[in-house]
C-alpha cells in the first residue's frame, strides 16, 4: 500500500505542471485576442473621427494651396527681376570686353613701347572673363529655379483650379436644388390658390348673395348672427343648414384635391369689443374658441375629416372696423373660413 500511494503521488506530479502549462497558454491567447480587439477598436475610431473632418481639411488645403501659390509667385518676381540685374550685368561684361579687346589690338601696333600695358590690359580681360563666367553660371542656376518655380506653379494652380471647380459644381448643385424647390413651392401654390377658387366659388352658389356673408381678401366671413345667439357658442338651426351645405362644398374639394396638397380650413372665431364674464365664457377668449370649435364639431358630424378643419379664436384683438359703434361691433361678431395649406 505505501508503494501505491508513492505512485499515485508521483503520477499526480506529473500530471501538474502539464496543466499548469496548458492554463498559462490559454491565458497568453486570451490576452493576445484582446490586444487584437482593443487596435481594431481603436483604428475604426480614428477612421470615423477621421471622415467627420474631410470636408473642413480640403478648405484649409485650398486655402494653403491659394497662399503658397502667391508666396510662389512673389519668390518668382523676385528670381526674374535677379536675372534682369544679372543679364544687364553680363552684357556690360561682354562691352567691357569688346572694349578691352579693342584696346589690345590698338595696343599691339606698339607693341615694342606698350608691352606692360598689353599685359596688363590681357589680366583685366581675363577677370573679366572670369566675372562673365560667373554671371552665366548664375544665370543658368537662376534659369533652372525659375523652371521648377513654374513647375510647381503650374502644379498648385492646377490643385487650385481643380478644387474651385469642385466647388463651382457644388454651388451650381445647391442653385439647381434651390430652383427646383421653388418651383415646386409655386406650383403648390398656385394649385391650392386654383382649388381655392373653386372652393369659393363652390360656396357663392350653395349661399347665394346674403347681406350677412361677405368676402375680405382670400377669407369667407360670416356674421356671428348667421349662427348663435349672443353672447352664446350654441349652433342655431339657420347656422347648422348653412354648414351643412359647407360640409357638403368642402366633401366634394377633398375628391378633387390631390393628396399631396396638405390643405385644411380654419375657421376663426371673433367677438366685438364688449367685454364677457359668465361661467362659460370668463372672457372674449373663450367665447370666440368656443364658437369656432362648434362650427369644426359640427362639420365633423357631417363626414369632414377632423385632418382638414382646425378652430381658432381670436376675441376682439382683430377687428375688421376698429370704431365703438353698434354697426361696427356688429362687423367684427364674425366666424371667418379660410381654406389654406397646414
Amino acid at each position: 500500500m505505501p508503494a501505491l500511494a508513492r505512485r499515485s503521488r508521483q503520477q499526480d506530479s506529473l500530471y501538474w505542471p502539464g496543466f499548469v502549462d496548458a492554463m498559462a497558454t490559454l491565458l497568453l491567447v486570451i490576452i493576445f485576442l484582446l490586444s487584437i480587439f482593443m487596435i481594431v477598436q481603436f483604428l475604426l475610431a480614428r477612421d470615423i473621427s477621421g471622415q467627420d473632418t474631410v470636408l473642413g481639411r480640403l478648405r484649409s488645403q485650398i486655402a494653403g494651396l491659394s497662399e503658397l501659390l502667391a508666396l510662389e509667385k512673389s519668390n518668382t518676381a523676385e528670381l526674374e527681376s535677379t536675372l534682369a540685374g544679372l543679364t544687364d550685368s553680363l552684357t556690360d561684361s561682354d562691352a567691357e570686353i569688346v572694349r578691352l579687346q579693342g584696346l589690345i589690338e590698338s595696343e599691339r601696333g606698339e607693341a615694342s613701347a606698350a608691352g606692360g600695358r598689353i599685359s596688363a590690359l590681357e589680366g583685366e580681360l581675363d577677370e573679366e572673363r572670369v566675372i562673365r563666367d560667373q554671371a552665366l553660371a548664375q544665370v543658368e542656376l537662376l534659369n533652372q529655379q525659375i523652371s521648377a518655380l513654374r513647375r510647381q506653379l503650374a502644379a498648385l494652380q492646377e490643385a487650385l483650379d481643380s478644387s474651385e471647380a469642385s466647388e463651382e459644381q457644388n454651388q451650381a448643385q445647391i442653385a439647381d436644388l434651390g430652383r427646383r424647390l421653388n418651383a415646386a413651392l409655386a406650383q403648390r401654390v398656385q394649385q391650392l390658390a386654383r382649388y381655392r377658387s373653386e372652393f369659393f366659388g363652390k360656396l357663392r352658389e350653395v349661399l347665394s348673395e346674403r347681406s350677412d356673408i361677405e368676402i375680405v381678401g382670400d377669407r369667407f366671413v360670416f356674421q356671428a348672427e348667421v349662427f348663435f345667439a349672443k353672447g352664446e357658442a350654441t349652433l342655431n338651426e339657420q347656422g347648422q343648414g348653412e354648414l351643412t351645405q359647407l360640409a357638403l362644398a368642402l366633401l366634394e374639394l377633398e375628391s378633387i384635391i390631390p393628396p399631396e396638397i396638405n390643405w385644411v380650413l380654419r375657421v376663426d372665431g371673433h367677438t366685438d369689443s364688449d367685454p364677457i364674464r359668465t361661467a362659460p365664457f370668463p372672457s372674449n377668449w373663450e367665447l370666440s374658441t368656443a364658437r369656432a370649435i362648434s362650427v369644426v364639431r359640427f362639420l365633423m358630424s357631417n363626414q369632414v375629416p377632423p385632418t382638414r378643419v382646425v378652430a381658432a379664436g381670436f376675441a376682439e384683438f382683430q377687428p375688421l372696423d376698429p370704431s365703438d359703434t353698434e354697426d361696427a361691433k356688429r362687423r367684427n361678431r364674425r366666424i371667418e373660413l379660410k381654406l389654406t395649406e397646414r
